[in-house]
């Protein structure tokens, strides 16, 4: 009988708590519902100056040329890379390896893409951010990988 009277007790008195709890005064909901338009309208804005910043941004013509010349530059120095490795390995004396020579010509069409890309960015004029930092991550990318050929092509 205790059990019952106190599981009874302690019910109830969870039911009042919830039931004052969940009340406001008038006040309290006019204040809320002013904020809530408050939030409602810098949640707008933010929406806005959001779809401001996704609009792509273009390049201006200074960057651009520094931009292309040193990729440009970057493109050449790939390619005398290649070279270099693909006259080291036709030397007469040395073993041709069929992966290494296959590794080669990857890379060498992955440097043609580059300058492709770069080339036709000129005429696209996609977003200039997202491609900078994709076109500097795959140069980079290739850049490690003539690095790490060179590193194996010495042990």
């Amino acid at each position: 009988m205790k059990k019952i009277i106190l599981t009874l007790t302690i019910a109830t008195t969870f039911m009042a708590g919830t039931i004052f709890t969940g009340c406001q005064s008038s006040d309290n909901r006019d204040e809320d519902d002013h904020g809530m338009m408050h939030e409602t309208q810098q949640d707008r804005q933010a929406m806005h100056n959001d779809a401001n910043s996704d609009m792509p941004k273009m390049v201006n013509a200074d960057e651009w040329k520094t931009f292309k010349l040193e990729s440009e530059l970057k493109i050449n120095n790939n390619e005398i890379r290649i070279k270099e490795l693909t006259e080291k390995m036709n030397k007469p004396g040395t073993l041709l390896d069929p992966l290494y020579a296959r590794k080669i010509e990857n890379l060498e069409q992955k440097n043609k893409d580059l300058k492709i890309k770069l080339e036709t960015y000129e005429t696209n004029h996609s977003d200039w951010e997202t491609f900078k930092r994709e076109f500097n991550h795959d140069m980079d990318e290739l850049g490690k990988a003539l690095k790490d050929l060179t590193v194996d092509n010495k042990e």
